[in-house]
């Protein structure tokens, strides 16, 4: 088990690899992880590294003041993945969660990963709304090398400067449900 980075909260667990919650179906999780069914997920690659750090909110006029974001650690060059988006991979409802970002859409089964208890770096992203004027990366999923469908973070066309906090648009789904 990896060490949680800088600026971490200690009531939640840092990961590196997804962890798959007992609402998933057999199907779903073949779908997820390119495995055939009843296949191990110790296989499962680790998370690259983030280009981020975690950092405590201080301005007073930030919608996330007293809260924490990530910011470019170093310049991000245009469509660069810059944290993988893991957590606890589910499709259980979780209407409260703030961290759960939808991942997959079956005709059945809607899959998630919530970052609420468990998950990394990405769980800090913060939307763009009163921060900046658009956002400066989006959510894109991608298959891993190792087959697995996971949502990244990547770099919009412009790229980010050193320093700069990372910010996404949440949607207007996430807002309409606020």
């Amino acid at each position: 088990m990896s060490r949680p980075p800088k600026n971490w909260p200690t009531q939640v667990q840092y990961l590196t690899v997804p962890c798959f919650h007992s609402s998933i179906s057999s199907d779903a999780l073949s779908f997820l992880t390119g495995f055939p069914k009843g296949t191990s997920l110790q296989l499962l690659p680790r998370a690259p590294p983030s280009l981020g750090v975690i950092r405590p909110i201080v301005d007073h006029s930030h919608p996330a003041h007293g809260q924490r974001g990530l910011f470019a650690a170093r310049k991000i060059p245009a469509r660069t993945l810059i944290v993988e988006y893991i957590g606890e991979v589910h499709s259980d409802e979780r209407p409260t969660s703030d961290y759960d970002v939808s991942l997959f859409r079956f005709p059945h089964e809607s899959v998630g990963v919530d970052a609420s208890r468990m998950g990394n770096e990405a769980r800090f992203v913060n939307d763009y709304r009163g921060i900046r004027l658009k956002p400066n990366a989006e959510f894109v999923d991608q298959r891993t090398a190792g087959g697995d469908l996971r949502m990244g973070i990547w770099s919009l066309a412009e790229g980010i400067r050193k320093g700069d906090e990372i910010v996404v648009s949440y949607g207007k789904a996430w807002w309409t449900a606020r």
